[in-house]
């Protein structure tokens, strides 16, 4: 019997050819796709996928959070993510999440194929340049406090230096304000922020966010 695949990324054209590439694989087979973290999850208790191939960079919760989602209704499942991200940090935080592999877009096709033969095999796998990427930062040192948030934590925080407000990261997030708030009274202590504007900057300086033209704070 095929091997089945959910595959999440918000950008049709990408589904589209990835899911050519993956069925052109003898027993691989797309059995659904989603185009956000809500999606994702309800698509996988939907059609218990045996893998799941997913971006990071969705609207609003991100991989980060459909990971954690999935993993927490199946802690069997068995998730790749394949993204533009190529972080160390934010390799290790999906990694925390649940994912049993890291594919950045920009690698050949065929190390995406070679991550989903590993993890099928119940390994860990990751492209030539996230492993890099990781072997690197630990070299130098670079872990930071970011990598002591939670996954959940990291997932409000990513929001939030993102622009949501409170409000709209609890109903994005489906949790009370008062919890949103109690979380990021959490990650300004663990990372010394002393304002919002200051978890932006910190957020900047660990390349979670990029500065923008339209980021009108200045460093406190």
């Amino acid at each position: 019997m095929a091997t089945t695949i959910l595959f999440v990324d918000d950008h049709p054209v990408v589904r589209e050819g990835y899911r050519r590439l993956i069925e052109r694989q003898q027993g691989l087979v797309v059995v659904a796709e989603a185009e956000n973290a809500a999606m994702a999850y309800s698509h996988y208790k939907a059609h218990k996928p045996e893998l799941v191939i997913l971006d990071l960079s969705l609207p609003g919760p991100s991989g980060i959070e459909a990971i954690r989602h999935i993993r927490q209704w199946d802690g069997s499942a068995r998730i790749v993510v394949f993204s533009m991200r190529t972080g160390a940090m934010i390799a290790r935080q999906a990694f925390a999440a649940g994912a049993s592999g890291y594919v950045s877009k920009a690698s050949p096709p065929r190390e995406l194929l070679a991550a989903v033969a590993t993890v099928l095999r119940g390994e860990r796998a990751m492209s030539a340049d996230i492993a890099r990427a990781i072997a690197q930062d630990e070299v130098a040192g670079g872990r930071t406090a970011l990598d002591d948030l939670s996954p959940r934590e990291f997932e409000i925080l990513s929001l939030t230096v993102g622009g949501m407000t409170a409000q709209a990261v609890a109903e994005a997030l489906c949790l009370s304000l008062k919890t949103v708030h109690n979380n990021l009274s959490v990650i300004r202590a663990t990372l010394g922020a002393r304002t919002d504007a200051h978890l932006v900057w910190i957020a900047i300086g660990a390349g979670l966010v990029s500065p923008s033209e339209e980021l009108s704070l200045k460093e406190p």
